[in-house]
């Protein structure tokens, strides 16, 4: 039986600019307050976009320069049709308050680009966007620990991902960066989800009983605002009511969900789904 999935990298890079907002400036050039950014996914009310992340300057900036984050591991040929109106519709909603902005596109490789991105040419060639390709970064070694994560996610083999694992987690071991070791255990517990903790354990050559908050927020962090931002997509305007039940459910119930929701086509099918499920 296959040990290695296919992981849900929202929830992880949502967690990764979460607790290093200067992770998004490895990428582009910083300005010069980046240390005070703030990172926040955001909903923009009317049609319910939700955008990936956004990296709010610091209030007493003198010129205030709002970045905007996607991450994108599938084909979406509506992707910049979509980027853009979120980007746009959220200055409109904020058009005091921001003199610029800056777009960051992440794609694990060019192959998962629109197909035809003409029609946004003008956009994509200002110098205000920038295309990241994880597979064109380089050699994970030789990386910042933030890049190195980053690439982690985008590792296939199962071989590759275990040295690369074991890598960073030894140079993450050697600068005490405890926040980086819960990170890459995350990110191997979402990878190799069918093994028991000891198999990880003796994997990874960690004690994971000294780390559990990885395999919590591993299953958890992230994943109610990832699926809330697919059901958004799918059915339309999501009422507080449903909302609050998607909260209470349990880590096995989200992740049924998040398979199930494919099949949703409107607000009724997602109440029916969620009044089949045992409360708490």
């Amino acid at each position: 039986m296959n040990r290695y999935r296919k992981m849900r990298r929202d929830s992880i890079f949502y967690k990764l600019f979460k607790q290093f907002p200067g992770l998004l400036f490895e990428l582009v050039s910083p300005p010069p307050d980046a240390a005070d950014y703030q990172f926040e996914s955001v909903e923009v009310k009317e049609t319910v976009f939700r955008i990936d992340g956004v990296f709010l300057p610091p209030a007493n900036a003198s010129f205030k320069i709002v970045f905007f984050a996607e991450v994108q591991f599938q084909k979406d040929e509506d992707l910049y049709h979509r980027f853009f109106s979120e980007l746009f519709l959220f200055l409109y909603r904020h058009s005091i308050r921001y003199d610029d902005w800056f777009g960051v596109i992440i794609f694990p490789s060019r192959s998962l680009e629109p197909t035809n991105s003409t029609i946004h040419r003008a956009l994509l060639e200002s110098g205000q966007v920038r295309r990241v390709y994880l597979d064109e970064l380089g050699d994970l070694r030789q990386q910042p620990l933030a890049i190195g994560l980053m690439l982690l996610t985008n590792i296939t083999s199962e071989t590759e991902t275990l040295e690369a694992g074991r890598f960073l987690l030894e140079e993450a071991k050697a600068k005490s960066e405890q926040a980086i070791i819960d990170l890459i255990t995350t990110i191997m517990v979402y990878k190799f989800s069918t093994l028991s903790r000891e198999e990880i354990e003796a994997m990874l050559e960690l004690n994971l009983e000294e780390e559990p908050r990885a395999i919590r927020e591993a299953k958890e962090e992230g994943e109610r605002n990832i699926i809330l931002r697919l059901l958004d997509r799918q059915v339309g305007v999501i009422p507080n009511k449903l909302i609050s039940q998607i909260q209470e459910l349990s880590v096995e119930q989200l992740e049924a969900l998040a398979d199930a929701l494919l099949d949703f086509s409107t607000l009724a099918d997602l109440e029916g789904w969620l009044q089949g499920q045992p409360r708490g």
